[in-house]
């Protein structure tokens, strides 16, 4: 393999790896929050109560650090899959950074990753904080949950900043 094609297997792989490990802390962070969310839902039933919707919006909010590595992996890798070399049809970018863009899309997935998984788990607390005291403080769960987001965004956009 020559060192053109190592670079090149190097910038789609840390682009993989970005959407990768954004969709595990994805995962990660709904699991959390999903299981506090069906315990909580348990109680209420038992209770007889109607079910909070309100734990869907806390559960679903980690999924979005995926889509922020999705962004990122499509934007980065278009250089790659748009060729400007006739012979390789590979871009002179990426055959000289892919060492680069493996370092970005392991920095963007990692922020991707802890970012969603500790969302998660604020939700997680967030859920149960709204059953125990009967739905108060939704805005300030959203807040905090917010605040791991911005964590996200920022690898996102940063990642983003720096790429070739």
């Amino acid at each position: 393999m020559d060192a053109a094609s190592t670079s090149v297997m190097l910038g789609q792989a840390g682009m993989g790896l970005a959407l990768g490990l954004a969709a595990i802390g994805s995962a990660l962070g709904i699991g959390a929050a999903g299981r506090a969310a069906a315990g909580a839902w348990a109680k209420e039933a038992k209770a007889g109560k109607s079910l909070n919707f309100q734990y869907i919006i806390l559960t679903g909010m980690p999924l979005s650090q995926t889509i922020y590595a999705f962004v990122l992996m499509l934007v980065v890798l278009k250089t790659a899959l748009v060729g400007d070399n006739s012979e390789t049809g590979i871009t002179d970018t990426v055959m000289h950074n892919g060492g680069t863009l493996f370092g970005i899309g392991i920095g963007a997935g990692l922020a991707e990753l802890f970012s969603a998984w500790m969302q998660g788990k604020i939700g997680a607390a967030g859920i149960r904080a709204l059953s125990e005291g009967e739905g108060k403080g939704l805005v300030n769960m959203i807040i905090a949950m917010g605040i791991c987001e911005t964590v996200g965004l920022f690898g996102f956009v940063f990642m983003l900043m720096v790429a070739p």
